[in-house]
């Protein structure tokens, strides 16, 4: 009987802390939201250090205090493994996060289907990004795939070249001769969905290229080889 109270009481306790720290949560959170205006507070949660409070808005890490008079910005380092624990959380937010490919204007895309075309992947790209003519040349070897690539001339030059890529008679030709074999496009003048492509990859907070984003949402920034490519591309295919 002393033991059943005893737990009885811990759990009223346990529950007080955690209805307690909700609403101390909550009140920071819209104490803080009129600063974002536009954006959305992911997520607010106290931290087991200095009594800080991490605030997630797009996709970005920072912490405040209790009384939401100060902001603070950078990087909490564990001392004892030398770690950075803003980076671990930011990986965290980053694996956690989807974009669904139905939400992206893919009817905007340079579409390239190989094979039977099942599995699909789109690709924010930059025409003079190095890292995506890299990438281009790890996507040769995969087959059964349909890949959407999506213009974001976010480097200088690259407005450009991505409007007579776009505009070319043959854009996949246009594309492939380009990041393949540094042909440079004819120039040309047509009507293009760059702005459309632009606001959408700002939207889902593309902030570099390549950025890949395959059928389960999942995002990767950067290039990665073609075997995570195909790694990826097989467990997006079991969602």
């Amino acid at each position: 009987m002393v033991m059943h109270l005893k737990l009885f009481i811990l759990i009223l306790v346990l529950c007080f802390f955690s209805s307690t720290t909700s609403a101390e949560e909550e009140a920071i959170k819209e104490a803080i939201q009129p600063l974002f205006p536009g954006a959305e507070i992911e997520s607010l949660k106290k931290t087991p250090y200095l009594g800080l409070y991490e605030v997630v808005v797009g996709g970005e890490v920072f912490y405040t205090d209790e009384n939401t008079d100060y902001f603070f910005l950078g990087h909490v380092i564990d001392t004892k493994t030398r770690t950075s624990l803003t980076n671990a959380r930011l990986e965290e937010i980053k694996a956690a996060r989807r974009v669904p490919l139905d939400s992206l204007p893919l009817d905007s895309a340079i579409k390239i289907v190989k094979g039977n075309g099942k599995r699909q992947l789109a690709v924010f790209t930059d025409p003079n990004c190095p890292y995506c003519k890299q990438l281009e040349q790890a996507l040769l070897d995969i087959t059964d795939i349909t890949i959407y690539t999506l213009l974001y001339p976010v480097l200088n030059g690259s407005a450009e070249l991505s409007k007579n890529i776009w505009c070319a008679d043959d854009q996949i030709k246009a594309w492939d001769d380009f990041m393949l074999k540094g042909i440079a496009p004819t120039a040309k003048d047509c009507e293009t969905p760059l702005a459309e492509l632009i606001q959408s990859g700002q939207q889902n907070r593309v902030t570099g290229t390549p950025t890949l984003i395959f059928a389960d949402g999942s995002i990767v920034g950067g290039m990665i080889p073609g075997t995570a490519i195909e790694e990826r591309l097989q467990n997006a295919s079991k969602e």
